[in-house]
């Protein structure tokens, strides 16, 4: 199976002198209705962060984020703040702070405490690294159940993110599938990395349209065009790669998705706030 980048239409128009990205991607932004909102995982400008966090998220404010993922660095998830200071200045930016990506194996009771009193919605496991059987993987799925029942008696949800790893063939089956069908739905969420899963070598949109409901959040992500198959570190600004965003949104919000967080870990044409205001100009301008 194709990911949703290996056969975008755009890519084959552009190179058999048809329709241009830009020409298709105006034509598509035509129809269907703008998102609600859009937010950011502050990995992308994680550099900026870590230099001045107040001024970084008033850019990002400026930019028309009104949703922020953290995740937690060296100064927590809060970047140096109480949560609830953290959450005033959200609130002086008129942004949300909807989730933070989080070490789960450490200290989750008072992380979710601490995310619950502010009103935040989710605590995201962002990575566990390739198991080497599926029996592993199904242990990993007992846990992300423990970690959803204390997520959940705190008043939020807990939620797992992807990398390619989990949509690799091993034994014959798909790991990511082991992990859906051994959670319990009233526990855990996913998160959608739809750049991942494309590495990975599954179509998004048809493994959303086949979980319904169990992808929350997303991560959205373009790849270059010209990008090896087995390359990792290819991201590059929304509408200039290969990701048929319009299409892929529009099943994701079909199939339940609710959170939208812009991500880009590679920058070749400026810096990563630059990119990240290119990146909600697109995300303002998508029609799906």
């Amino acid at each position: 199976m194709l990911p949703l980048y290996a056969c975008d239409t755009n890519r084959r128009n552009a190179e058999e002198g048809g329709d241009t990205p830009a020409d298709t991607t105006a034509t598509r932004q035509q129809q269907g209705s703008a998102l609600e909102a859009f937010g950011i995982q502050l990995w992308t400008v994680k550099e900026h962060m870590a230099k001045d966090p107040r001024e970084t998220l008033r850019q990002l404010a400026s930019y028309g984020y009104t949703q922020i993922e953290s995740f937690e660095g060296q100064q927590g998830m809060f970047w140096g703040m109480s949560n609830r200071e953290f959450k005033s200045y959200m609130d002086e930016l008129n942004m949300a702070l909807v989730a933070s990506h989080c070490n789960v194996k450490e200290g989750l009771e008072a992380k979710a405490a601490q995310a619950a009193e502010i009103g935040m919605a989710y605590l995201i496991d962002p990575y566990e690294g390739a198991q080497k059987s599926l029996d592993d993987y199904r242990r990993m799925a007992d846990r992300f159940n423990q970690y959803g029942e204390i997520c959940r008696k705190n008043g939020l949800r807990f939620a797992y993110h992807n990398h390619e790893y989990t949509f690799v063939e091993q034994e014959g089956q798909i790991p990511q599938n082991i992990l859906l069908e051994n959670t319990d739905p009233a526990l855990v969420d996913f998160e959608l990395d739809m750049y991942w899963i494309g590495v990975g070598g599954m179509d998004a949109a048809q493994h959303l349209q086949e979980h319904k409901g169990r992808y929350k959040l997303g991560h959205v992500k373009d790849r270059l065009r010209d990008a090896a198959p087995d390359e990792k570190n290819a991201s590059t600004e929304l509408g200039t790669g290969s990701v048929n965003y319009s299409s892929l949104l529009a099943q994701a919000k079909a199939s339940g998705m609710e959170y939208f967080f812009v991500e880009q870990e590679r920058f070749d044409a400026g810096t990563s706030l630059q990119s990240s205001e290119k990146n909600a100009a697109f995300m303002k301008s998508l029609r799906i």
